[in-house]
């Protein structure tokens, strides 16, 4: 979109009209020790060619590669119709849909999409998309503590399962808000966090727990006992999800009552998770380098009035004919920001769109078959390349499309001698768990599978591997008979 400044004498007319002198006297309530100052590590402004010479050299940085990188993002087959249909004018240019008469077909849209991610979550609401997943689990945090009257703590349990980059960026976000988030260890032989050590860690008052589900590992944690635990417990449970999976797994809502039938306990009247979140970029949206994508959010309808961002709505008018609104804003921070539930102030409608077009086009037996195809591919992938000597899987638990690997040399060789063969071969577990604190990883990676990955382009990674671990032990063994 160009962009057209205003001139020196454009801005020194509307000053004077104000009567100002310049433009920092508009904020000079601001106290000079919250100042940011100057900026110096900024870099100055490109003209139009040196800023096209850039993007192109970034752009010839990319490499067509086998991809098997999970990790949080995740590279789906995208039907072509879903980003020909997304970029059209009447989705690619609308903005937000603050004047209903003049928005129904982006109002419609976005009740499409709530209405098809309560249905695959099984949910009561869905908003219409936070930033990623990594701030819509920071969201669901800060509504978890609005929303549990009972708790006074503000402690969260969270478990080391979680998305490493979900778990710093909630703390980032909550932690001027006096919210902790306790540390809950996972067992090192299934890779799931035990409901003894959530309960060692939930004793006393204890606000909300996240589980995530597949966890970061892609394992597959005990979700219906520790919802009925917290449930008995009075906490709340935040559901981290991979919203393809759901099409296979069973879907937040309906977590736990595995307890229905005890009358010590009031579990049958509060089955499910309370806060669903997690990224949508599975739901027809490419890997892009890192985005952009978006943050799903649903809850229970007793939370709706926590929930930020938009929630629209079917109704009639006065000719009984159908119409869309924007039913709750429940955050409001255009018109009194310092009572809003959030301070996010767009969503990523865009990739929303693409989504409700995904999963319109793949059906709910489409996105079953594919989320199965993730599952065979795994399997296939870990039974092949653990059959080789020197690659072992390090946990025992059920999984669904990622594997944690650990190797006889280190990883970030392997990955290297990999990314030479033009195989991107996995993640590097030892950026986010050190082996310091993780001997158990050591040497590990997260490998992923998705319905992209053919046969043949499962035992190229296969036969890579292997000739990756043998001239690394040939290495190895050169420089031992040197030294």
């Amino acid at each position: 979109m160009p962009f057209i400044p205003h001139t020196d004498q454009e801005i020194a007319q509307m000053l004077e009209t104000i009567g100002v002198d310049a433009i920092d006297d508009l904020f000079d309530e601001i106290p000079s020790h919250l100042r940011a100052g100057v900026l110096d590590a900024i870099p100055q402004g490109m003209n139009e060619m040196e800023i096209s010479r850039l993007m192109r050299q970034r752009a010839e940085q990319n490499k067509s590669v086998i991809c098997f990188l999970g990790a949080g993002a995740y590279q789906h087959h995208i039907p072509a119709a879903v980003w020909e249909i997304t970029t059209r004018g009447e989705f690619y240019s609308a903005y937000t849909p603050y004047q209903a008469e003049a928005s129904q077909g982006t109002l419609q849209l976005t009740y499409e999409y709530q209405s098809m991610m309560t249905a695959l979550t099984a949910m009561d609401v869905s908003n219409a998309s936070m930033y990623d997943g990594a701030s819509s689990l920071a969201e669901a945090i800060l509504m978890a503590v609005r929303a549990n009257r009972k708790s006074k703590s503000r402690k969260i349990l969270m478990p080391t399962t979680v998305n490493p980059v979900y778990r710093k960026t909630a703390h980032t976000i909550v932690k001027g808000q006096q919210i902790e988030l306790v540390d809950v260890p996972y067992d090192k032989a299934t890779g799931t966090v035990a409901l003894e050590q959530i309960k060692l860690h939930g004793e006393g008052d204890i606000t909300a727990v996240v589980i995530q589900q597949p966890n970061f590992f892609g394992c597959l944690e005990d979700v219906d006992a520790i919802t009925d635990w917290a449930h008995e417990n009075n906490i709340l449970v935040i559901a981290v999800i991979n919203p393809l999976t759901v099409a296979v797994l069973n879907p937040p809502g309906e977590w736990g009552g595995i307890n229905e039938g005890s009358e010590s306990n009031q579990v049958a009247n509060n089955k499910g998770a309370d806060i669903a979140c997690g990224d949508g970029q599975p739901l027809g949206a490419p890997m892009s380098a890192g985005g952009p994508y978006y943050g799903l959010l649903c809850c229970k309808q007793a939370y709706v009035r926590q929930m930020p961002g938009r929630i629209v709505g079917r109704t009639v008018d006065l000719d009984d004919k159908e119409g869309f609104v924007l039913t709750l804003q429940a955050r409001e921070q255009h018109i009194r920001r310092s009572k809003a539930t959030s301070n996010i102030c767009t969503n990523q409608g865009l990739v929303v769109t693409a989504s409700t077009i995904y999963m319109a086009i793949q059906g709910a037996q489409g996105l079953e078959n594919t989320a199965a195809a993730c599952y065979a591919n795994n399997n296939q992938l870990v039974e092949k390349l653990t059959a080789i000597d020197g690659v072992d899987k390090v946990f025992n638990s059920a999984h669904f499309h990622e594997t944690v690997l650990q190797l006889n040399i280190p990883a970030d060789v392997a990955l290297s001698g990999l990314m030479d063969k033009g195989i991107l071969g996995g993640y590097n577990l030892s950026q986010d768990y050190p082996e310091l604190d993780y001997p158990e990883l050591k040497n590990a990676i997260l490998v992923c599978t998705t319905e992209m990955r053919s046969d043949e382009d499962i035992d190229t990674y296969v036969t890579a591997m292997q000739e990756v671990l043998n001239s690394s032990d040939v290495s190895v063994a050169s420089l031992a008979e040197t030294a």
